[in-house]
Order: C-alpha cells, then structure tokens, then sequence
C-alpha cells in the first residue's frame, strides 16, 4: 500500500513539473546540445519541428496507448479524479465543452480529456476528446510532441475550425476563465470568470456544435495561492505579465512529495469530481449575430449554474454555496 501511494505521488509529481519546466527544460537542452558534438541531435530536432510546425492546429498528434498509461491510472487515484455523466453526448454532433475551473494546473480536465484514466471513451462512445491548451504551449520544442499524443490541441481559431469542420464526433474542451482565472483560484473558492467570454460560444454557432458546461469540484482546493490585493503593485504586475505573455505568474504552494506535513510543490490530495453537463442544442450560423451569441452565452451561464447546483452537496460542499460568475 505504501509502494502505490509513492508511485501515486510520483506520478502526480512528473506532471506537474512538465507543466512548469518540461518546456524550458528542452528548450536549454537544444540550445546546449547545439555548441557540443551532439549538435546535429539538435540540427536534426529544429528541421523537424520546422517541417511539423502546423501539425498541432491540424487535429494535433494523439497517441492512444499513451493515454493508456498505467501513470494515467496512479494519477487518477492519488486525488481521487471521478467522472460524472449527466446526459447522453451522441457522436453524432460536435460539442464546445467549457471547462471550469481552470485552477493551477487543470488536473481534473487533464485526467479527463488527455487521458483514458477515468473512462471517458467508455462513457462517451464516439466521441474523441481533445483539450484546448494555450497556443504558445505548442511553440516549445518536445513539449509540443507530449500535449499532442495526449489529445491536447491549441486553443486557437484555426486549431479549433479544422477540428469542429470536420465529421462529427469531436469533443474540445475549452477552459474559458484562462490565467485570468488561475490567478483567483484558492481553497474554497467557487469563482469562474465567464461574463466576458463569449468567444467559445461565437465558435459554437459558427460550427453548430451544441455547447456542453463541464465542471471540476476540488479543482481549486489542491493548491495554495498568495492572492495579492486588488490595484497592489503585485497584483497589477501579475495582470500586466499576463497580458504580454498570456501566462499567469501565480505564487503557489502545495505539500511535499511523500509528506501531507512538509511544503512543496506536490498538489494537496482532495477529492476531484468533473461532471460532464447536459448538451445545449446549438444551431449552424456561419455568421452568428450579437444577440445571437448572447442568448446562448445567456443559456450557457444558466446550465453551468444549474449543473454546479444539482452537484455541489454530493460533492462535500454545502447547500448555501453559490458559485459565483464574473
């Protein structure tokens, strides 16, 4: 028992310093490899992701049998991640998933929409997930080769037009609230920032994908976050590294490695519950008007609310928590 808690941790561990180094790893890693005599590894890496450069925004690269991975599993279980259905999703339609909350590193949405470890292909035949990631994600040489054979796909117009023109069956998960939402997750926070975020819903009409609210309890209870005041000279740097980079400079913290008592940054083990929502019937409108993308924002809005309600007290919280959307 304690041999698989360890490899749980390492498991969970691994991810989440792809997640903040694998990038940068590799990138240092050419650089270096260039000014040695293994400089025709790096010659030879460049040429290549020169010549594949526009494969992640044509459907990406996936591998199933590295969604497979037993890793997969022993990430699963260390949390536990558990996978709701609320409703039949036919492969017959295209579906824009929003996923909410981001938190710090999407643990939830990764274990379900980059993995096979909750069973998503057995509780949604047909249907072939694939995980919006940040655009400048697939820019980092290696990096780019693991989200692909995950499912993970830029979140971009073009990335996402080539996988929603196409035959039905595909599933993207969006999250919407991005680093802005990142930068407000804590312990105990219910918050998504969906207001302003009407663009998935633009993408929706024009592909008549129908639109389906996804939401992850816990996502935001497995870090700590220094939160800094609003208009604070930190805080006002966060938001203006943000908005240069697209990436949120969050000072987080978890638990240690092997130990619940000691920091680092291991994400804390609580519970994650992603509960898949009801589809909402989306027509085709190549080019949706504003009232159009409203009413449909406005529908989305209101089943996300409605899902986070039916589920909220199963999932520990209590019946007075109201989830907040700004």
């Amino acid at each position: 028992m304690a041999l698989k808690k360890h490899l749980e941790a390492l498991s969970v561990f691994q991810l989440v310093l792809t997640f903040l180094f694998f990038g940068a790893f590799f990138s240092v890693l050419l650089v270096y490899l260039l000014l040695t005599s293994y400089w025709l590894i790096s010659v030879l890496y460049v040429a290549w992701w020169i010549f594949d450069w526009d494969t992640p925004e044509r459907g990406g690269r996936r591998c199933d049998w590295m969604r497979r991975w037993r890793v997969w599993e022993l990430h699963r279980d260390y949390f536990p991640i558990k996978l709701v259905k609320t409703a039949e999703l036919p492969p017959t339609r295209n579906y824009v998933l929003g996923s909410h909350p981001h938190g710090i590193i999407c643990a939830g949405a990764f274990s379900v929409f980059c993995t096979e470890a909750t069973g998503f292909s057995r509780t949604f035949p047909g249907l072939r997930p694939s995980l919006a990631l940040l655009a400048r994600q697939f820019h980092r040489p290696v990096y780019r080769e693991y989200m692909m054979s995950s499912g993970g796909v830029p979140v971009n117009k073009r990335s996402l037009d080539f996988l929603l023109s196409g035959p039905p069956g595909h599933a993207v998960a969006i999250v919407v609230g991005g680093a802005s939402e990142m930068l407000d997750s804590a312990p105990g926070e219910q918050r998504v920032h969906l207001q302003r975020r009407k663009g998935f819903v633009r993408l929706a009409l024009q592909h008549g994908a129908d639109l389906v609210p996804v939401y992850t309890f816990g996502e935001n209870d497995i870090f700590r976050q220094i939160r800094f005041p609003e208009g604070s000279f930190a805080r006002r740097f966060q938001l203006g590294f943000k908005q240069l980079t697209r990436l949120a400079p969050c000072l987080f913290s978890g638990r240690g490695l092997f130990s619940s008592s000691s920091w680092g940054i291991q994400p804390i083990a609580a519970p994650l519950t992603v509960v898949v929502g009801k589809p909402i019937p989306v027509p085709l409108r190549p080019c949706p008007t504003k009232d159009e993308v409203n009413s449909f924002h406005a529908l989305y809005v209101e089943a996300l609310t409605e899902l986070f309600d039916a589920h909220k007290e199963s999932c520990g919280l209590p019946a007075s928590q109201q989830l907040l959307v700004t």
